[in-house]
């Protein structure tokens, strides 16, 4: 009875969180009018003291030791950096009308995700896992070829995403920690050119209006709050359960985009998506028992498939490529290392 409890709430938590992640377009569409390194500099900041302030409440004033250690350090001014390349590339996607592009980037992240698994950490791809790249890949060449145009944001998004992911697997901090310590690394240079923009009377903030104002100092719990959930959530449900409920943000961006902002969808785009498509139906049959059974016996007697991930001491996160929330934010839930929880994305 508990563990079904646990299960229901976990769902519901990871629902809320995708959906959130899915919905944020509409947070930074009515911010179109200001400059994308400016919105970046605001999020950057006020993620940071909010999730400062989150951990001083929560008693966790020692969170910054986390930089005494080298290697830490290192991996968080990398991470952090990765981070402010996703958040500046999300931005300038929502408000320049490529919504559709940001789908498509947070569509195919997993499947990257696996391929920089295969790459650089030697994770064997079973048969179902290659072909789903490959489809993947497939649905990327297409929009390239038919529209003449490589689709840079999706490819942005989902390299940022899917490094950031794989420096991740080094880190294992609590996802608020992670979010304040990660910010921290660009807030020096936020908070300068907020300060910079209000005294010399160019900056957004204070000039705009109230419901602006709000917006942008509100960037830093739309960044958090998602995240939390996230991690309330896949602490308490199977990894394969996240993995489907992981395309509830994508979906949703792909419906504001088509549906409400009204970006052209061509048949190239259908044909694209498609195989996108395909290649993550692929890719999420492959946890079933029954696409084991063929890899296995397209793998041959002497050929063993990859095991999953969480069986061989690695984070399921990796598998997942959710390491973050949607728009780049990820992290884990707990300073141990965490067999259940799916990530950092993040995202």
């Amino acid at each position: 009875m508990a563990r079904n409890a646990a299960h229901r709430y976990g769902t519901l938590y990871a629902i809320a969180a995708f959906t959130l992640w899915g919905l944020l377009p509409l947070y930074w569409r009515p911010l179109d009018s200001i400059p994308a390194h400016e919105i970046l500099a605001h999020r950057t900041l006020w993620s940071c003291v909010f999730a400062s302030l989150v951990l001083l409440a929560l008693g966790k004033r020692g969170f910054l030791g986390t930089l005494a250690v080298p290697a830490l350090r290192r991996a968080v001014l990398t991470t952090g950096l990765l981070l402010g390349i996703n958040w500046f590339t999300y931005i300038l996607a929502v408000n320049s009308g490529r919504v559709l592009q940001v789908s498509m980037g947070y569509y195919i992240n997993p499947l990257f995700s696996i391929l920089l698994g295969r790459v650089f950490l030697r994770e064997r791809l079973t048969a179902s896992q290659r072909v789903a790249v490959l489809f993947a890949a497939a649905g990327v060449v297409v929009i390239t070829l038919g529209h003449g145009v490589v689709p840079w944001i999706a490819l942005i998004l989902m390299g940022s995403f899917g490094f950031y992911g794989l420096v991740k697997k080094t880190v294992i901090i609590d996802a608020m920690t992670a979010l304040a310590i990660e910010t921290l690394v660009l807030t020096p240079i936020a908070a300068g050119y907020i300060i910079h923009g209000v005294i010399r009377g160019s900056g957004a903030l204070g000039r705009t209006g109230p419901a602006v104002d709000a917006l942008l100092l509100g960037a830093g719990a739309v960044s958090a709050i998602p995240l939390y959930l996230f991690a309330k959530g896949a602490q308490r449900i199977p990894l394969a359960r996240v993995g489907f409920i992981q395309y509830i943000a994508p979906t949703l961006m792909f419906l504001l985009g088509v549906a409400l902002f009204g970006e052209p969808f061509t048949p190239v785009h259908a044909v694209s998506f498609g195989l996108i498509w395909t290649g993550l139906a692929i890719y999420s049959l492959s946890h079933t028992r029954l696409m084991r059974r063929i890899d296995t016996a397209l793998s041959g007697p002497f050929l063993p498939t990859a095991e999953p991930v969480a069986h061989r001491g690695h984070r399921p996160s990796d598998r997942t490529g959710i390491v973050s929330d949607f728009d780049g934010s990820s992290h884990g839930d707990t300073v141990q290392p965490d067999r259940t929880h799916p990530g950092r994305s993040p995202r």
